[in-house]
């Protein structure tokens, strides 16, 4: 028969008084209840446990082997149990998160501080993907969560808007910018490679040509901070997301576009037969309201629309 947890309790509790009487108190038992119990425990490993004197209790050899492994296996299951009780409440598990170059320019960092602080039992899991691979991530149930460009058009997936966001243009301090983005049309653009991300690059190429040109591309590159970096020393131009003024990079004005196909929106997707997961549930709650707000903490109340 299996050892159960009360009846190892009930053990540990009489090897720290070594007393019957004491035992019982401190348990809220009768001392014939505990007395019981100490038997079954006995009947169970098939020996005694205990050396019963007068008003004197000793431990067996095997009692004493009894005593330190059931401590051991008792701290064990108290800590099994705090993990799984997390787990209901959405507060331990494994989440793992898709991302890219907007969502992470627009405040993600705050809002994964936050949420490692209010759930450090959680193991967060960042992945820098597109917005197709991030898609074809969720469905094979490789990804939790993921920030991707909307629209999404998939039924096994739930998203929910969080932020519009939209290019601006990137130039050099001191170079003139009139009359919108059409002005840069002679302009060398500097890019992130549409291997590093297909979305914001097709989105870079769609604007450039809403504005009546297409961008002649000098450079390509893996980071945005990068592209802010070659823009700075006078390489070219480029459009980034506004969001991209919290980097701080000097000698870089970022400035308005003036067109509606530079906007877009980002959404928080994950799996809808995800949807009562209690650790998806408690990451989209916490991020639907406060990551807009997160978002706009530290970016200009306005961006020049021309010079």
């Amino acid at each position: 028969m299996a050892l159960e947890f009360t009846e190892l309790r009930s053990f540990l509790v009489l090897t720290d008084h070594m007393h019957f009487g004491r035992a019982s108190e401190a348990l809220h038992l009768t001392q014939p209840a505990l007395t019981k119990q100490i038997q079954r425990l006995e009947e169970k490993v098939g020996g005694p446990l205990l050396i019963r004197a007068y008003r004197q209790v000793s431990l067996t050899a095997a009692g004493e082997v009894l005593r330190l492994r059931a401590r051991s296996l008792l701290r064990e299951a108290d800590i099994v149990e705090e993990a799984a009780r997390l787990a209901v409440n959405g507060k331990a598990g494994l989440l793992k998160i898709g991302f890219g170059i907007a969502s992470l320019g627009a405040g993600l960092p705050d809002i994964l501080t936050r949420f490692r602080q209010q759930n450090p039992q959680v193991q967060v899991v960042m992945r820098d993907m597109s917005t197709p691979n991030q898609i074809e991530a969720l469905l094979r149930g490789d990804l939790t969560v993921g920030f991707v460009r909307l629209p999404v058009d998939d039924p096994g997936l739930v998203t929910v808007p969080i932020l519009e966001e939209r290019l601006v243009a990137a130039v050099p301090r001191g170079m003139p910018y009139r009359n919108g983005l059409a002005c840069l049309r002679e302009q060398p653009f500097v890019v992130v490679s549409r291997a590093g991300s297909a979305s914001h690059f097709d989105h870079l190429v769609q604007t450039c040509r809403a504005a009546g040109f297409t961008p002649r591309i000098v450079q390509e590159v893996n980071e945005l901070f990068t592209v802010l970096t070659l823009v700075a020393a006078g390489v070219g131009v480029s459009l980034v997301p506004r969001s991209s003024s919290q980097m701080r990079v000097s000698q870089v004005r970022l400035l308005e576009t003036g067109l509606n196909e530079a906007k877009w929106k980002i959404g928080l997707v994950w799996r809808k037969e995800d949807s009562t997961d209690p650790l998806v549930r408690n990451f989209v709650h916490m991020v639907r309201r406060p990551f807009a707000a997160t978002a706009k903490k530290g970016l200009p109340q306005r961006l020049a629309k021309s010079e």
